[in-house]
């Protein structure tokens, strides 16, 4: 990988955009390359939970404009010899592809937002279950100050995890706003003072959400939790965790849990993510493009 570098350890992935001198701008291989690395990190039974941080003063800076310009080009091209279709999947978004897969991942996502975080930048962060910020970090989701729309379905997480009237400030203004508002209005979980303090908290956090929890229940909540915010009935949470009671009831993790609760220790679940997931999971079928 030339963008992104994968790093495991103490039972994390950790993924660093690695575009320092361009401040981690992306490209369409930054994409693929993180798309890449959460096949990994899904497959490994090693790792619990995943970190995204960035190499050195910037988390993410936005889009690379020279491949930008590259794709704009493409698209003229296409127009000029009535080759252009808008529905045609090789015209997707590719931030949009990226972070389908982070929200498909099937272990907890922590951002390290280690400096600036713009564009698909701040886009990327919101597929994500915790989000930890150098103090002072700017943030920007300038899209309609660059006459363009939207990306890496920001439409639909952004309001999310906001509400809608601070989506519509952030996205319709497209203005620059710093960690503490992102802290105040809940798009980061919490901030911290130095870039090394940044990814040494989003550690922290990624064990908490990992430690003394079975790998199966905990990939399989994360999933529930994310898909039902899209839900249109609570009846469509109730079958899918009927379902889920009745596999994890019949695991061993579950043994294992009401024993080790019972005995009044730390408890070793055996299960393991891939490899133990239930039948047919997961039940939920993503949508065509």
């Amino acid at each position: 990988m030339d963008a992104v570098k994968l790093e495991i350890t103490e039972g994390l992935g950790v993924i660093t955009l690695n575009r320092p001198d361009q401040l981690n701008a992306f490209t369409p291989q930054m994409g693929r390359e993180v798309a890449a690395c959460f096949d990994e990190t899904d497959k490994n039974p090693a790792v619990r939970a995943v970190v995204v941080t960035g190499a050195g003063k910037a988390f993410c800076a936005g889009a690379d404009l020279s491949a930008g310009a590259e794709a704009f080009s493409l698209l003229q091209q296409a127009q000029e010899t009535g080759e252009f279709d808008d529905k045609d999947p090789k015209w997707r978004d590719t931030g949009g592809l990226m972070n389908l897969r982070v929200f498909d991942s099937e272990k907890p996502v922590v951002a390290a937002i280690n400096g600036a975080a713009v564009g698909i930048g701040a886009t990327v962060i919101l597929p994500m279950d915790a989000r930890v910020a150098l103090a002072g970090a700017k943030f920007a989701i300038p899209f309609t100050k660059r006459g363009i729309a939207w990306d890496g379905c920001a439409s639909w997480f952004l309001p999310r995890l906001v509400g809608i009237e601070t989506a519509l400030d952030w996205g319709l203004s497209g203005r620059t706003f710093l960690a503490e508002e992102a802290l105040e209005k809940r798009l980061v979980s919490e901030l911290a003072e130095t870039p090394e303090k940044v990814v040494e908290r989003a550690i922290a956090r990624a064990h908490a959400l990992t430690a003394n929890a079975a790998p199966v229940s905990v990939a399989m909540n994360r999933r529930l939790v994310w898909r039902m915010l899209g839900a249109a009935h609570p009846m469509e949470a109730h079958r899918l965790e009927s379902r889920a009671i009745l596999h994890r009831g019949m695991s061993a993790d579950a043994v294992e849990g009401v024993t080790s609760f019972l005995e009044k220790r730390a408890p070793q679940f055996p299960g393991q993510v891939p490899q133990d997931f239930p039948p047919g999971w997961p039940w939920d079928e993503d949508p065509e493009y």
